[in-house]
């Protein structure tokens, strides 16, 4: 099994890389398209890595390899501060990517475990949300898996906004 650990703001180029590869492989699951990744300097990709290693955020990289040099997969959980300060601090799941070689092996499991006890011990999160394609059945079923469950709610989806994307959320333990 790969190992997983945070992003650091020096993985930059790993991220770009990473980036470009989720981007080519499946461009409608990301709001950002490839080209616009792909005009980014080296400068906004170093930015980009700080930010996402930084204290309101946590990125992780499943990576193989003697030196880690294998990328296998990744997720990133944000925080999402309620709009009522008397409600809990909740957590969004975005970017999550699995290479294609690594699907079905356990590897998204383990990522996942890994986010949610991230979200909630590290940034103090007691709810995860995230948003699936309502036509992505697998990622559905998956998230159901793990103790997700639809809350109803839905927005456009960014890549094709006659089509919604479902908010599916869980109690972090």
């Amino acid at each position: 099994m790969p190992r997983i650990r945070r992003l650091s703001a020096n993985d930059w180029q790993l991220l770009k890389a990473v980036r470009l590869e989720m981007l080519t492989d499946t461009p409608m699951a990301y709001v950002e398209t490839l080209d616009a990744a792909r005009r980014q300097t080296d400068t906004q990709w170093q930015e980009r890595a700080a930010a996402m290693s930084g204290d309101a955020s946590v990125t992780l990289v499943a990576d193989s390899g003697v030196d880690g040099s294998k990328f296998c997969g990744l997720m990133r959980v944000v925080v999402k501060h309620p709009q009522d300060p008397e409600k809990p601090l909740q957590a969004m799941l975005i970017s999550v990517y699995v290479a294609p070689e690594y699907r079905g092996l356990g590897l998204a499991d383990e990522l996942l475990d890994q986010a949610c006890k991230a979200a909630g011990e590290d940034l103090g999160a007691h709810h995860m949300e995230l948003g699936v394609h309502e036509d992505n059945s697998r990622a559905l079923a998956f998230y159901r898996r793990h103790g997700y469950e639809t809350t109803g709610a839905s927005r456009p989806y960014p890549q094709d906004t006659s089509k919604r994307e479902l908010v599916m959320e869980r109690r972090l333990p």
